[in-house]
């Protein structure tokens, strides 16, 4: 999936794969992770809003190449060939088949004196931990195949 956050006039996208959807504080929600060093973790924290966009096995190399280049550095949407549409207050893309727009409701760091599991911080060698955003699902668009 791309994690789009920020206006149609200055927006970041990234390649995720760590998340997940279901029911909290009475609301449909959806969890993310974004690490503090990614581009689109700035949008994340100056918006409240952002978008998951969900592509076909046709867009697998448009996934890798945001989730290996940064916005800073190059034009993912030229490079790729995506188009981005505004939804509500952010941006999708229209090639995705599956979008969910989202408000944040919740942000928490994760840290190493909270994992049980210490096993699972091979994922951070670097202290790289991630930030986790509970997000209310506020709309979810589905493309006619």
């Amino acid at each position: 999936m791309l994690v789009t956050s920020g206006s149609a006039e200055k927006f970041n996208t990234m390649t995720a794969s760590w998340g997940g959807v279901g029911f909290l504080w009475n609301k449909n929600v959806c969890h993310v992770y974004i690490r503090p060093n990614r581009y689109t973790y700035e949008f994340v924290e100056q918006n409240e809003t952002l978008t998951l966009s969900f592509f076909t096995e046709a867009y697998r190399d448009a996934l890798k190449f945001c989730g290996s280049k940064s916005g800073r550095d190059v034009d993912k949407c030229k490079e790729t060939g995506l188009t981005p549409m505004p939804v509500g207050e952010c941006v999708a893309f229209s090639e995705a088949r599956l979008v969910i727009r989202c408000r944040v409701l919740y942000k928490q760091d994760m840290t190493e004196s909270a994992f049980l599991d210490k096993s699972l911080l091979v994922n951070y060698k670097n202290g790289d931990f991630h930030r986790a955003y509970v997000c209310e699902i506020e709309e979810i668009l589905v493309k006619d195949e």
